[in-house]
């Protein structure tokens, strides 16, 4: 059974209210794009077991443009 990030995918976008100024966060995308330059290009089995959360999920920064805050939110994988 294969799973894939519908964000990551753009099958799907995401609008998060920011707590701090009510701006609407944008997705920065997944957080294991910013472990390092070369994290992502590398395989995303050996990425996603350091991410924090369930292999049925993938963690994303939203940033909001407005205050500058940001947060990370763990997205449901879709079956494919």
């Amino acid at each position: 059974m294969d799973f894939l990030c519908p964000l990551c995918n753009g099958l799907e976008r995401k609008a998060i209210v920011c707590e701090k100024c009510g701006g609407i966060m944008e997705d920065r995308g997944a957080v294991q794009e910013y472990f390092d330059d070369y994290s992502p290009y590398l395989d995303l089995e050996i990425t996603r077991k350091v991410d924090g959360v369930s292999r049925d999920q993938c963690l994303h920064v939203f940033g909001c443009d407005t205050c500058g805050a940001d947060t990370k939110i763990a997205v449901g994988m879709v079956e494919y």
